[in-house]
């Protein structure tokens, strides 16, 4: 399957870290879009399907774990990875268990690792 054209939305409150994520994958022939915090990328949910979600956790508003929570009650079936700072095992658990497809812990995943996963999933 084409990469072109697959939506992908970032939901990440770090700037740089969003905006690198969205480089690689519009570089990649990806169509990426970023959204701030869980709030607002729940808004932007309701009104635009996208093929993944790259989801932080810790972030204002709503925080990863209130995103997938929602997603889950609202029956979205669009695979989340998540992007996390959190290292805990208990995190990545609980993640999972409200239905992320992936946990990478940031600091020791590079983008390009990232990129290509979502490349075998949409593949």
């Amino acid at each position: 399957m084409e990469t072109q054209g697959k939506k992908i939305l970032i939901i990440e409150d770090e700037r740089p870290i969003s905006r690198a994520l969205e480089l690689k994958l519009i570089r990649a022939g990806f169509d990426a879009s970023t959204a701030a915090d869980g709030e607002e990328g729940l808004n932007y949910l309701s009104k635009q399907k996208v093929d993944i979600i790259l989801l932080d956790l810790m972030m204002p508003k709503k925080d990863g774990f209130a995103v997938l929570k929602e997603l889950k009650e609202k029956g979205v079936t669009t695979p989340v990875l998540v992007l996390s700072n959190l290292g805990q095992q208990e995190d990545a658990n609980r993640a999972k268990a409200l239905g992320a497809k992936e946990f990478f812990i940031k600091s020791n995943t590079p983008i390009a690792d990232i990129v290509q996963h979502i490349e075998t999933i949409l593949g």
